[in-house]
This record gives structure tokens, sequence and C-alpha cells, in this order.
């Protein structure tokens, strides 16, 4: 098990057991601070009651150690690792009273030796995953299901309800796994597992630590009147500490500089804090539309960056695609999984940490479906319920072959809008929209043979958060299903997949309970998205590089489905295979096929989720 998670620490192997207590951890070590012998894992605390294995970085380690030497609380301390201190901490306030001084990113099992429990903990945002579940007889945990697969008694069965899911967001959320009875930790959330006590199979629910519905509820919004000047202030010195923190490593470190908004942003602050120019790097395409190493190349050139960057062709995809099924450990739908893994190899040649600019979009409102959502409902509750049932009735009657036409003039003209917008004037909420905005398939059961919808965060309002607006609870919605189900799970299995750390700064959690008590205007603006970062990166670099539109980390692979990638898929989505592996309606998956490849609709997106189901379940079935 702990030899399938060696491209998570290529340095060093650990294991500790207790025979007698059933117990056994693994560790897999990526250095990073205190490359020592003394920083290694498993770690046993100064007190001798805990011993922990963990993924990730606790930033603020360096306060906490000097607290604790302050407290008098302090061991003889043997190195200068995190992990060391964590352990101080943990024998200084116990396991429930130090989680709310470790700011940092981690998957965490500690084992109290005195008590006989097991403590599995996920970080605040979910940066780090945690997979765990009874299977063959034992209880396993592991930052990958590769690891638990690893296991002999292993007898995992695919999840129809989690396949389900997967095919409307492209990812499978927490709390599910694709696998039947293997769980993954929700963020922000501990579970207690009393080995003495609990029967095989059994689990105790997970309890939340931390949570943004009752962190907000219980600090409410800032007023409507704060002063700008006074935001932008306090925003510049929380990212200062938050980059500062994360720059803390005895190995090479860089940045990821898409040339967008919040890596420039990330870059420029990393760039004032070091001592000579950042390694930065970037990936770029020849297709039109989707290159961002121009504007990269431009910002790297204006704040005096090591620039490297690397052109991805449809090749360069084809080299890699075999290899994305195996590193998302999971089905996983986001095609810029390919990039992400091309950029962290890349950097992997010069540094061992990469900064990144993830989570400006969750927390400073920064996706367009944000601003679109609104100013579409906000037309339509313009409306009158008659006009709008009309409307909707009108548009659900119109031939496909009208859409096909008009989809020929315009991309956004296409059937599969045409059933959206008929649905939300006729039956519409605003929430409604954002489901449609989000979802890649509208009616995933069609998809799969027996296949339903478990009941998610995303289809239960009583989990919304209580968020009073609407724009409130998509940021609310996006910062609990799509960041750690997508952007963070690409984050994580990307870099992790060539022993590289990525860590994020606009995600740390002060920044995150900061910015969520601004006023609206503070974020949104006719303007766009992102209103304080755009303001505070005037700072650093020209208009010209700031206020351009959102582009994305995207990946081309609609035409790439109809052209080089066309055979593979063909061959992955065959009717006789779909057929006997029982998972996929051959005829419904059949006609997005089909649809895709005459032009008749737009479905890269759903095909590439398609895809990767079936190139995961190829990996599964020869393993």
């Amino acid at each position: 098990m702990n030899d399938a998670l060696a491209h998570r620490g290529p340095d060093a192997s650990g294991i500790w057991t207790d025979p007698q207590a059933g117990i056994a951890l693994g560790h897999r070590r990526l250095a990073i601070l205190d490359l020592s012998p003394n920083g290694q894992q498993p770690m046993v605390a100064a007190s001798g009651r805990y011993v922990t294995v963990f993924n990730g970085e606790i930033y603020n380690f360096a306060d906490l150690r000097r607290q604790l030497t302050d407290q008098n609380a302090a061991p003889a301390w043997r190195g200068h690792s995190d992990t060391e201190v964590m352990l101080a901490a943990l024998d200084h306030w116990g396991v429930e009273g130090a989680l709310p001084h470790l700011h940092g990113m981690f998957a965490l099992a500690i084992w109290d030796r005195q008590n006989h429990l097991l403590h599995l903990v996920r970080d605040r945002i979910g940066k780090k995953p945690l997979y765990y579940g009874w299977f063959g007889g034992i209880f396993g945990f592991a930052s990958e299901l590769t690891a638990l697969r690893a296991h002999p008694a292993w007898n995992g069965k695919i999840d129809r309800q989690a396949l389900t899911t997967y095919l409307r967001h492209g990812y499978v959320p927490d709390p599910f796994s694709i696998f039947l009875g293997i769980a993954k930790l929700t963020p922000g959330s501990i579970l207690t597992l009393p080995t003495d006590s609990i029967a095989q199979g059994e689990l105790p629910q997970p309890q939340s630590y931390w949570s943004l519905a009752t962190w907000t509820a219980a600090d409410p919004p800032v007023a409507e009147s704060v002063d700008e000047t006074t935001a932008l202030q306090e925003l510049d010195r929380l990212l200062h500490q938050a980059v500062s923190e994360r720059m803390v490593a005895d190995v090479p470190l860089g940045a990821f500089l898409s040339g967008g908004m919040d890596s420039s942003l990330i870059t420029a602050y990393m760039q004032a804090h070091a001592e000579q120019p950042v390694r930065t790097f970037t990936i770029g395409f020849h297709e039109a539309g989707f290159d961002e190493a121009v504007y990269a190349r431009a910002v790297a050139a204006h704040l005096g960056t090591r620039h490297t960057e690397l052109y991805l062709t449809a090749a360069d995809a084809l080299a890699v695609i075999p290899r994305l099924a195996t590193l998302s450990d999971e089905p996983f739908a986001d095609a810029s999984l390919l990039p992400m893994f091309l950029v962290s190899r890349l950097a992997r040649e010069e540094v061992t940490v990469a900064l990144s600019g993830d989570g400006g979009d969750e927390f400073f409102c920064g996706y367009g479906r944000y601003r679109q959502a609104l100013a579409a409902w906000q037309r339509m509750a313009t409306l009158s319920p008659l006009l709008r049932h009309l409307a909707g009735g009108i548009l659900g009657h119109i031939p496909e072959q009208v859409w096909q036409i008009a989809n020929h003039v315009t991309p956004r003209l296409n059937p599969r809008r045409g059933t959206i917008w008929s649905n939300l004037l006729r039956h519409g909420s605003p929430d409604l929209l954002y489901q449609y905005l989000v979802s890649c398939h509208l009616d995933p059961a069609r998809l799969v043979v027996n296949g339903t919808e478990p009941a998610t965060r995303f289809l239960n309002p009583e989990q919304w958060g209580g968020s009073p607006d609407f724009c409130t609870r998509m940021m609310f919605l996006d910062a609990h299903t799509y960041l750690p189900g997508s952007v963070l799970v690409k984050v994580d299995r990307a870099t992790m997949a060539v022993g590289l750390e990525a860590r994020a700064p606009l995600l740390d959690t002060r920044i995150i309970e900061w910015a969520w008590r601004l006023p609206r205007h503070l974020k949104l603006r006719p303007q766009g998205g992102k209103w304080l970062l755009r303001r505070l990166l005037r700072n650093h670099l020209p208009a010209h590089l700031i206020e351009r539109p959102k582009q994305g980390f995207g990946v081309p692979v609609g035409s790439w489905l109809r052209g080089p990638l066309r055979p593979w898929g063909e061959a992955l989505l065959a009717p006789e295979r779909l057929h006997r592996e029982g998972w996929l309606n051959p005829q419904a998956v059949g006609e997005v096929w089909a649809a895709h490849q005459a032009g008749r609709r737009q479905e890269g997106e759903l095909l590439w989720a398609i895809l990767m189901f079936q190139a995961w379940l190829a990996t599964i079935e020869s393993s």
C-alpha cells in the first residue's frame, strides 16, 4: 500500500505498527522541511501518546513553535519540521483543541495510543484528499484509492450512484467515492474511530470542526459602507502573510503562471519576498482561443521572473492521455488535468514546491457564470409567470432540426440550451439556473444502466448554508462542491504524480474568512468579478495585462475528439464494448457521440467525462 503512493512521496518511506492494537501506519515522504531523518514519518510525539502520518504542510508552524515554547509546552525539539510542531500541539491542547491552531493543507491520521482512538482529519477547504472505509474485514484509509486497492483484502465494487453523479458534475463529490463503501472525508471535518468498541463495518459520523456556514453565521458580513482603501490595505497585509508563509521551504520553489489575474498576483507577491527572480512555468496551446502563454510571458517579463513555457499539441495529448485515468485515481473529467500535469512535470525539473492562484474565483466572485446567472435571472424575473410559462412552452416545442440550423449560425444556439431555457422559463428558480450552468449533463441517469443520483449537497437546498442571496449561494456551493471536488483534485493529482507540492495562498483560512465577510460590491462590479484582487494587481502590472477577458486553463477537447483523438474515443465507446461492460447505456452514449461528430451539438465536455470513465475502467479491469 505504501509503495503504491511512491509518486506522492519519492524521498523516503516509513512504516509504524502496533500488532497488539491492530494498527499499521504508512507514509511516503516528499521532503520539504527538515530534510534530515528528524523530519521523517510516521512520527511519535515527545509524550509517546500520539503517532501520526500526514500529507501536506502546517504553514504557521513557526508561530506555533514560538507559542508552545513561550507557554513552556515545548518538548526538547529534535528538528525543525512542521510535523514535530503539530505533534507538540496535540500533546498540549489535545486533538480537538489543536485543530483551530493549525493553518495549512493536510490529511492527518493520528493514533492515540492512550485511548485507542484513530483520528482522521482533513483541512478546512479540502486541499488534500483522504479516503476511508471498510473492506475485506479491515478498516483502511489513504490519500488515494490506489493504496487501498493494493491491499490483498480489497474487494471494491463500482457504485452506480457515484457514477451517475460523476456524469452530472464531471467529478465524484464528497463524501462519495466511485467505490461502494469507501468515502471521502469531508473538508473541515474529523472522523474519530474507537478501535476497541466499534463493530466491523460500522463507522461513526464525521464531525465538523470548521465550516463556512457555521463561521459566517457566527461572524456576519461587514457593513456595506466598508472603505475600499481600508479593504485593499487589509488584503495586501493578508496576502503578504500567506505568500511569505508558503515560501518557507528547504527546497527550491517557483510558481505556476498562466497570465491570469490570480496567478499573476501571487507571482508578484512572491517576487516581492524573493531575493532573486522567481521561477515561473506555463503551458500554451497552438489552437486559437486556448493560448494564454503569450500573456504569461508578458507578465513574467514585467515582473522579472525566470520564465519557462511549453506548448502543447494534440500529439502531446495523445502521449499523456493513457496516464490521465491512472493519475486521477477515480473518474475525473476536467480536461485541464492534462496541461496541469504537463506544467507540473515541467516545473518539477527545477523546483519541488510551486505556488498557484487557486481560490480567487470562489471567494472573490470570479467565475463568469456568476454575472451570467445574475443577469439572466434578472431578465427572467421581469416577465410575468404567465409569459414565462408560454415562452418556455414555445421553446420546448421547437424541433431539434431548427436548433441545428441555428447552431450553425452561432454555437450558443443549440438543443441543449433550448431545453435549459424551456425548463427555466416554465419551472425556473435562480438556483435551478445555477445547477444547469454547472452540470455536464442534465439527466445523467439516462447515461448509466440502472443509474440514480444520490442526495448530494448540490441537489439539497438545506445544505446551502442559509446564504442570503443568489450570488452568495453560488459561491458557497462552488466552495463546497466544485473547488474541493474538481479544482483541488486536479491540482493535487497532477502535482503529486510528479512529486511536486502545490501551495495556494488565496486559500489561506484567514483570507477566506475575511473575504467571505466582504460586501458584494467589493467583489463583483459591472466590469467583472474579483474587484479587490483586480485593484491590488494594478500596483504590480499595467492595465493592458489585467483588463482582458477571463480565459481559464481550457483544453480544445471538442476539436481533438473530431480529429486526432477520434479513433481513441470510438474504441472506448464501441457499442459492443459498452454492452459487455454493463455500466453505460450504449444508445444514449452513441447519440451524444454522433451529435458531436456531426457538429449538431458541442458535446466535448460530456464526452470527455464519459471517455475518462471508460479509460479509468480499463485500468481497473487490467489491474
